[in-house]
């Protein structure tokens, strides 16, 4: 289940299925039935129970629960934010069926061993604030274990931003698929184990929605890859080219090709200026070093077809000659990768290099930015979290923006990357451990994406293997990893995946 639907794409998957013949009531009652079905996973029975529900259908949930729960012995408490009275719907139906006492919210009371946030569901498009606000902070301060039923609440289902505050969870049920607010940055992190209940909605119903994000996972990519076969040999493979930088900043460009090949391209060069030629292949064996000095001698070198896939930017150096070794690569058919420096470099110049791209969209092109190198290409498309709001583009609509316009596969990096495609297309990781965060380690990721293109993968499909890969070489290298350990690591991330799809 690798779709992620919006709480927009939820509900019409919902109304979808009501129009088919399926009663609403029956699907909330299905909702109520796995939430206390997590509960009852979690806690013998007798356990205290507070089920604090909202006036709406994640509050109809709630309700459910607190009947299927009471019914199988557990001491069960309801609160309610609003007026009985005032629910409409099958959330009412939900509250009537619980038969029990419906106290007031107050935050002051808040207290069980298991709580329940039924309050707000993933579609919460405005800050908490007032009672809600005291009953969320009250929820995460009690001490309790919380369960929440869709999406803790005060996360947006599609930004994955806190609208105010939001309740911190030890677990969420969620229905039919995955919202991006589970995913994306700070959301994922409120939410703690995830699982998702199937409550009847057919598979198919998607067919009708297309949803055009998803979660980055090898069902995404891997019927675009292939391990190398016997009669394969290395030219089959591709040759990718890693352009260095001079003499005091070669290092970077050393990892990437070393990922590069490690991550399957048949031959990597290392295209390197002759002030660092010694240095570069003092460092290299099976990597191929070639003297190529400037944009010039860069565009003669890369006359021979045979030279698939470039990457240009880690410890390139930013300025006026990177940017014309990245003309030079764009001049031509080849896949490209542009990272760090070679993004630097046309700060202010962006609609330039975006000219470049777009005049031949065919040509695979990644473009690999952090937030930083975002902001200097796409600087209205910036973000600072800390004035985020609910009206707030989320990451995934700024990295489709960005792949519009410039018509490149646009990978924005981070605890929850995103890969974007100009045709809509999104996915975002979740699997990169926080020991990713270490100098060299996009480096890394950008010749394991140069690896894949040099395969003749198709860029978007490229750019997620890759990043999933990254994530993985860096949960197998562990704790204290440094760059250099990823490599390394990727062997058995590649044995595990050949032995997937074999």
């Amino acid at each position: 289940m690798i779709e992620l639907l919006t709480p927009d794409e939820m509900g019409r998957a919902d109304a979808a299925t009501i129009a088919s013949g399926t009663p609403g009531f029956v699907l909330m009652d299905r909702a109520g039935r796995a939430v206390a079905d997590a509960v009852m996973a979690r806690h013998k029975r007798g356990a205290d129970v507070l089920v604090i529900a909202g006036p709406g259908n994640n509050g109809g949930d709630g309700f459910v629960a607190a009947s299927v729960l009471a019914r199988a012995g557990y001491r069960v408490r309801v609160m309610l934010l609003g007026e009985a009275d005032r629910l409409t719907g099958d959330a009412a139906t939900a509250a009537a069926s619980w038969g029990g006492r419906i106290e007031p919210a107050d935050p002051f009371i808040v207290a069980g061993d298991v709580i329940v946030d039924a309050l707000f569901g993933a579609g919460l498009a405005r800050a908490i604030e007032g009672r809600a606000a005291e009953l969320v902070e009250a929820i995460t301060d009690s001490g309790a274990d919380v369960i929440a039923v869709d999406l803790p609440s005060g996360v947006s289902g599609r930004t994955g931003q806190v609208l105010g505050t939001a309740v911190e969870a030890d677990a969420t049920v969620t229905f039919f698929r995955l919202k991006p607010g589970h995913l994306l940055l700070p959301g994922r992190l409120h939410c703690g184990a995830v699982g998702v209940a199937d409550i009847g909605i057919p598979a198919d119903t998607l067919r009708g929605i297309a949803p055009a994000a998803f979660r980055n996972a090898p069902a995404l990519w891997t019927d675009h890859w292939r391990a190398p076969a016997v009669e394969d040999h290395k030219y089959a493979r591709g040759h990718a080219i890693v352009v260095s930088g001079p003499m005091a900043q070669t290092g970077a460009a050393r990892l990437a090709a070393g990922a590069a090949l490690r991550a399957g391209a048949g031959l990597v060069t290392v295209a390197s200026p002759g002030n660092a030629l010694a240095v570069n292949a003092a460092h290299l064996t099976a990597v191929m070093v070639r003297k190529v000095d400037g944009a010039d001698g860069l565009s003669d070198f890369l006359a021979d077809a045979r030279l698939n896939a470039v990457l240009i930017g880690p410890g390139a150096g930013v300025g006026a000659e990177t940017a014309r070794s990245v003309e030079a690569i764009l001049d031509g058919e080849r896949a490209a990768v542009l990272d760090a420096d070679a993004l630097t470099s046309f700060e202010g110049e962006a609609d330039a290099l975006f000219r470049v791209i777009r005049a031949r969209p065919n040509r695979p092109v990644v473009l690999t930015p952090h937030e930083g190198e975002f902001a200097r290409l796409f600087s209205d498309l910036a973000v600072d979290a800390a004035d985020a709001s609910p009206d707030t583009a989320s990451k995934v609509d700024r990295a489709r923006q960005a792949a519009q316009r410039s018509g490149a596969v646009v990978l924005l990096k981070g605890p929850d990357t995103v890969v974007a495609a100009p045709d809509g297309r999104a996915a975002i990781s979740d699997n990169a451990p926080a020991w990713l965060a270490t100098a060299g380690s996009g480096d890394v990721l950008a010749g394991i994406v140069t690896a894949l293109l040099a395969q003749r993968i198709p860029p978007f499909e490229a750019a997620a293997m890759a990043d999933w890969m990254h994530g993985e070489a860096g949960t197998a290298a562990g704790p204290g990893l440094i760059s250099e350990d990823l490599a390394p690591a990727l062997k058995a991330v590649i044995a595990r995946l050949v032995e997937a799809v074999s």
